[in-house]
């Protein structure tokens, strides 16, 4: 009150000391407390940037696995032709040896096993696969012969033993199920794609400028190589995810066929306008049969002449043995018009004991002539996810895609941590006391003497 009265009886010049005064006070106050920023990003926006920072914290190690092993696999077939040079043969004009001469040049050399199956390819050697009682199981090893398919010469042999798998099967398993037990490491893969899927529209969102002009456009479309390892590499994430971005939603959705029931039923069932997907379909030989009609042998031979005779121009041929220990198994035979393509592919059953050809049912068994658009793309659905249904470019698109998705997972992280703990760094910067070396050309900032109003009144 005292203060008050005081102030009213004060002379002019000495109330516009105080103002200024006042001001000089609050403007230092004001530098040395600057305001908060306010977060101008909308719910949505936060919402979407937290799943993905968080999303992708968690799937990191799983889609860079998924990826590099994936971009590896692709290239499998042409990298095992290059390894076996001795396992290219040059097409002849005349017929190659028939699934009984297998059977019969297996059985020489290894009288305890039988033939599981047979791969024919135009101008590869036939890859022929056998197995015997201790060899049952998904890693249960095996032998394996690369043999001449015109003059049935055994070219190479070899025998995995159990639990034992050549470097791309170790690829593929870290695929698709990371080296873990298959039942564990499955869903992991399985549903690691799916978050994948996730970051990578949670990613678009994040990616798309707020307004367009000349320095968005070269932020979300160039890398600026000249730039600090900082900006070079949240360029990288940025730039080379969004070229990127179609490729590995294609590959991550089709993967997911593979893995979820639900996904892939669903899918079909949209594709298809409302079919049902169907289960796999078993079908058995007629078990009174056994002997009254063709030998083992016979049957054999008779079968595959019946489809080769179908298909004469087809490049590759997967034949299954019957396992003529079992009075129900089939002969199949899978017939691939195409090199490296899949989704054109023919497949035929037959009685072991009769020749009857059975009449399969599902998506699989029509031709892809036949199919309507949910079938077709059904078929397509391995060649799309390695990129053979643009042929050997489309492979090359796949592996470059699947390299980029190995890489986002780590520049991702190092935006993160480069955002999260350089910041806590960077507040902890040493104070300058009395004793420490001021730097060159340093000036002291002038004090402002600060007073309270009842010492100017006094």
């Amino acid at each position: 009150m005292k203060a008050e009265q005081s102030l009213q009886l004060m002379p002019f010049n000495i109330k516009i000391k105080l103002v200024r005064l006042t001001n000089r006070t609050m403007a230092t106050v004001n530098k040395i407390t600057p305001a908060k920023k306010k977060n101008k990003d909308s719910l949505f926006n936060r919402i979407n940037k937290w799943l993905h920072l968080w999303l992708g914290l968690i799937s990191g190690v799983i889609v860079l696995i998924v990826c590099i092993t994936g971009c590896i696999w692709v290239f499998n077939e042409e990298i095992t032709g290059l390894l076996e040079p001795e396992t290219k043969i040059e097409k002849q004009d005349k017929p190659v040896i028939t699934p009984s001469q297998l059977s019969a040049i297996a059985f020489k050399l290894y009288p305890e096993k039988i033939p599981s199956y047979a791969q024919y390819q135009q101008g590869r050697a036939i890859s022929l696969n056998l197995r015997g009682k201790k060899d049952e199981g998904r890693r249960g090893g095996g032998t394996s012969l690369k043999i001449n398919p015109y003059t049935g010469e055994v070219i190479s042999k070899v025998v995995h033993k159990k639990g034992e798998v050549d470097f791309f099967r170790f690829i593929l398993n870290g695929h698709r199920f990371l080296w873990l037990p298959y039942a564990i490491g499955r869903p992991i893969v399985n549903y690691g794609t799916m978050i994948f899927v996730v970051l990578l529209i949670t990613g678009l969102i994040w990616w798309y400028p707020k307004k367009w002009n000349k320095s968005t456009r070269d932020k979300s479309f160039k890398i600026k190589w000249g730039a600090s390892f900082k900006r070079v590499n949240l360029d990288l994430h940025n730039v080379l995810g969004f070229y990127s971005l179609i490729f590995l939603l294609f590959i991550a959705l089709t993967g997911m066929v593979y893995g979820i029931k639900w996904y892939s039923e669903g899918l079909y069932w949209v594709t298809s306008g409302g079919d049902k997907l169907g289960d796999f379909q078993r079908l058995e030989s007629d078990s009174l049969a056994v002997g009254k009609f063709y030998t083992p042998q016979k049957a054999m031979d008779l079968a595959w002449q019946k489809v080769i005779r179908r298909h004469p121009k087809s490049q590759g041929f997967y034949y299954n043995f019957p396992d003529t220990s079992k009075a129900k198994a089939t002969i199949n035979i899978t017939v691939y018009p195409n090199t490296g393509q899949f989704y054109n592919n023919q497949g035929y059953t037959f009685d072991q004991h009769t020749l009857k050809e059975f009449k399969r049912e599902g998506v699989y068994a029509i031709a892809y002539e036949e199919a309507g658009f949910g079938g077709k793309l059904r078929k397509m659905n391995y060649d799309i996810h390695v990129g053979s249904i643009l042929g050997f470019p489309g492979k090359v698109m796949a592996f470059l895609a699947s390299l980029i998705g190995a890489s986002l997972p780590i520049t991702g992280f190092l935006i993160w941590y480069g955002r999260k703990f350089k910041k806590k760094d960077a507040k902890k910067a040493p104070v300058l006391t009395k004793g420490d070396n001021k730097p060159a050309g340093f000036k002291p900032r002038a004090k402002i003497p600060v007073k309270k109003v009842e010492e100017v009144l006094e």
